[in-house]
C-alpha cells in the first residue's frame, strides 16, 4: 500500500469514527419532556424543526413564542426561518422523535459530504488532487472539527443551508438556474439569504439574486397564507413576527448585548470586547459591511487575475457572517471558498502580498479548531466571556484581512506626474 493510499484510508477511518461519535446523540438523546428542556443533544432539531412542524400540523403558529413554550418542551423559540421550512422538513417530524432525529442526523451527514465534494471540486481546479481523495479528506476534517460535529450533535439545519449558499456561489456563472435554486435553499435562514443575495446582485449575478429570492418567497407563500387564515388576517401575522423578534432580542443566547451569546457578527463582538453598543449599530453594520464587501468583491471579479474571484467568494462568505446575526457554525458554508483560496495561496505563496491570505485562512479556521479541550483552557484562563468571543474576533479579523488584501489588489495606480519625483 502506497503512502498516499494509506493516508486516504486513515482519513476515511478517522472520518467514520468522528461521524459515529457525533451521530450517537441522535439515538441516545432522551425523549423531550417538561423536565429536560436543558438537554443539549439534538436541541436545534427539537426546537427549530421537530416541534415547530408538529405545532404547524396541529393547527397552530410555531412563530409565536408563547404558543411554542405553552404546547411543547422546548428551550428556545422558533426563529424566523422561511415558512417553507415547515413543509420541507415534514419527513423528519412525521415519525417518532428519536426516529426523526436519527434520519435528520444521517441526512445532515450526507450534506456535509456533499459540501466536502463541492470543496474538493474547487481545489481540483488549482491542485491536481483527485476529487474522491479531496472529498474524503475534507469530509473527515469536517466531521472531526467543532463546527462539523456540532451540526450532527445539535441537529442543526446548517448543512442544508451551507450547501445552498455555497452552491449559489459555485454555480452562479456556470449554471445560473441551479444557482437560483441553491440561493432559494440558502434563504431558509434569512440571515444567509438576504446578505448573500445583496452581494451576488452587486457582483453582477442579478438574475440569480432576484430569482433565488423570488423562488424562496413563492415557496413560502402557501404556508404563510395558512398561518394568515388561522390567525384571522395579516395583522395577527405581523403581531407574531414582532413578538418573535422581541423575544429573540432579549434572550441570553441571541441578544446583541448578551455576554454569553454564541454570536460572531460584528455588533455582538464589538459589545463583548468593549461593552459599547452604539445606536442602530446592527442595521448600520449590515449596510456598511455589505457595501464595502460588495464593492471590493466586484472589483476583484473584474481583475485580469484568474485567482481574484476565488478571494472574492471567500470575502463574500465572511461578509455574510459578520454583517448580520450569526453563530460560529454558520461559517460552514465558507468551506468550499476557503479550500479554493488555500489552493490559490499554496500556488502563489512566494508572491508579494499573498502571504496575508494564509493569515485570513487561519483566522477563518478558528471556529473549526475550537475543540472542547481548547475551549476548556480558554474558559479556565480567560473566562467564559473570552470563550464565546474568540470565534467572532477571529472571523471579523479574517474579513478585515480580506478587505485589506482586496483594497491593495484593486488599488488604482495612477501614472507618475511629469516633473514630480
Amino acid at each position: 500500500m502506497t503512502a498516499r493510499r494509506a493516508g486516504l484510508v486513515a482519513a476515511a477511518v478517522a472520518g467514520v469514527l468522528g461521524a459515529w461519535w457525533a451521530l450517537r446523540a441522535s439515538w441516545q438523546v432522551p425523549l423531550p419532556t417538561a423536565g429536560n428542556e436543558a438537554e443539549v443533544r439534538m436541541q436545534d432539531f427539537r426546537d427549530a424543526l421537530y416541534f415547530p412542524v408538529r405545532e404547524f400540523l396541529a393547527g397552530g403558529n410555531p412563530y409565536d413564542p408563547a404558543t411554542m413554550f405553552a404546547h411543547w418542551p422546548v428551550r428556545q423559540n422558533f426563529n424566523l426561518y422561511q415558512p417553507y421550512h415547515l413543509v420541507a422538513h415534514l419527513p423528519f417530524a412525521l415519525p417518532g422523535y428519536r426516529t426523526g432525529a436519527v434520519l435528520f442526523a444521517l441526512t445532515s451527514l450526507v450534506l456535509l459530504v456533499v459540501l466536502a465534494a463541492m470543496a474538493a471540486s474547487r481545489v481540483r481546479t488549482r491542485v491536481p488532487v483527485p476529487i474522491v481523495t479531496g472529498t474524503v479528506v475534507i469530509a473527515a476534517l469536517l466531521v472531526l472539527s467543532q463546527v462539523g460535529k456540532a451540526q450532527l450533535y445539535l441537529g442543526q439545519v446548517n448543512p442544508l443551508v451551507a450547501v445552498g449558499a455555497a452552491g449559489a456561489l459555485l454555480t452562479r456563472s456556470s449554471n445560473p438556474r441551479l444557482a437560483v435554486l441553491a440561493l432559494a435553499v440558502a434563504w431558509l435562514k434569512p440571515q444567509f439569504g438576504l446578505p448573500l443575495a445583496v452581494v451576488l446582485f452587486a457582483r453582477g449575478s442579478r438574475g440569480v439574486a432576484l430569482g433565488g429570492t423570488a423562488v424562496a418567497a413563492v415557496a413560502s407563500l402557501p404556508v404563510l397564507a395558512v398561518l394568515t387564515v388561522r390567525g384571522g388576517g395579516p395583522g395577527s401575522v405581523l403581531d407574531t413576527l414582532a413578538a418573535n423578534l422581541a423575544h429573540a432580542s432579549n434572550t441570553g443566547y441571541g441578544a446583541v448585548d448578551s455576554l454569553t451569546a454564541q454570536r460572531v457578527d460584528l455588533p455582538a463582538v464589538l459589545f463583548r470586547l468593549t461593552g459599547w453598543l452604539p445606536p442602530l449599530v446592527e442595521p448600520l453594520t449590515l449596510v456598511a459591511v455589505l457595501a464595502v464587501s460588495a464593492v471590493l468583491a466586484r472589483r476583484l471579479d473584474r481583475l485580469p487575475d484568474p485567482d481574484a474571484p476565488a478571494v472574492a467568494d471567500l470575502l463574500t462568505c465572511l461578509a455574510v457572517v459578520v454583517a448580520l446575526v450569526h453563530q460560529p457554525g454558520d461559517v460552514l458554508f465558507a468551506v468550499p471558498a476557503a479550500a479554493l483560496v488555500a489552493a490559490v495561496w499554496w500556488r502563489r505563496r512566494a508572491e508579494r502580498g499573498w502571504q496575508w491570505l494564509v493569515v485570513a485562512l487561519a483566522a477563518t479556521a478558528v471556529p473549526f479548531a475550537h475543540l472542547y479541550a481548547a475551549d476548556s483552557v480558554i474558559r479556565s484562563v480567560l473566562g467564559e466571556r473570552a470563550s464565546v468571543t474568540v470565534d467572532g474576533v477571529a472571523l471579523v479579523a479574517a474579513w478585515a484581512l480580506l478587505v485589506t488584501f482586496a483594497l491593495r489588489r484593486t488599488a488604482v495606480r495612477r501614472p507618475d506626474v511629469v516633473g514630480v519625483p
